[in-house]
């Protein structure tokens, strides 16, 4: 019975990922929320016949209630876990429509929300990996999959010059770099540490941006087609959550994907 372990799954990719993975009975699956009630009304009422789910209540960022997460879910899976899906994560606002150099102008705001998306991004993910590490090493799959965006990628950072997002593309840069370490420290033991880029996917961060940030949002789409010139949107989650998946079971310490980043394809094709 194939086991995971996936953050913040109470909705967008997390909740795809969780409703795609517990369609096989045998899978168990167990999700990490911060608002364990809701998720479990959600889960009632879309996913009710499916005993194969359990939530469980902790905010990442919260080392001891992760801590606490990792005892609970050790008595869940009975000592051992095979997939550990790092999904949970923050993308602000605030860096989304201006480049860099403009939120200089308000350098408070600039770091709140660049330590916020780290503490989140980053830093939680860290512990996130060294709390479920002994689950792992006694798994059968061992398989840590992080994931990212294509946006930390600085080659098409600097020849498509994409200047929006830039603190959410520098937290997801290092969550790549601390999942490379932890694969260079684990892979002797079997386990393979993965950063994973969904593609773009709807889960409807630009839905209150007005028509001048619509317009700058304009300016990256007309990037990402010179980039990608068969780009025809955003998918819906369901989709990229399939992608993902996909990518993630053909990956292997044996293949070479140890400490990679990759998209959705399997490649450095990010859209």
């Amino acid at each position: 019975m194939p086991s995971y372990v996936i953050t913040g799954v109470s909705k967008g990719l997390g909740w795809e990922f969780l409703r795609l993975i517990s369609n096989n009975p045998n899978n168990v699956v167990v999700g990490i929320v911060r608002d364990k009630p809701a998720t479990d009304k959600r889960v009632l009422e879309e996913l009710k016949e499916r005993t194969n789910i359990h939530i469980l209540a902790a905010d990442v960022t919260n080392y001891d209630a992760l801590k606490q997460t990792a005892a609970e879910a050790t008595k869940i899976l009975g000592g051992s876990l095979d997939y550990l899906i790092a999904n949970a994560g923050v993308v602000s606002m605030f860096d989304a429509y201006n480049p860099i150099g403009e939120l200089g102008a308000k350098p408070k705001a600039l770091e709140e929300n660049l330590l916020g998306m780290f503490n989140v991004n980053v830093l939680a993910n860290i512990h996130l990996y060294n709390l479920f590490m002994p689950l792992i090493l006694k798994g059968q799959v061992k398989k840590v999959v992080a994931i990212s965006s294509g946006l930390a990628d600085t080659d098409l950072t600097n020849q498509y010059d994409v200047t929006l997002h830039s603190l959410y593309a520098i937290t997801k840069a290092a969550l790549n770099m601390a999942t490379a370490k932890f694969n260079a420290q684990y892979k002797k033991d079997g386990v393979l540490f993965l950063s994973l880029c969904p593609g773009m996917a709807d889960v409807g961060h630009y839905k209150d941006a007005t028509p001048e940030q619509l317009e700058h949002l304009g300016g990256m789409t007309q990037k990402f087609l010179e980039y990608a010139p068969h780009f025809t949107g955003p998918v819906t989650p369901d989709v990229a959550v399939q992608d993902v998946v996909a990518v993630w079971e053909k990956c292997s310490l044996e293949n070479g994907d140890g400490g990679a980043f990759l998209s959705h394809l399997g490649n450095k094709q990010w859209l």
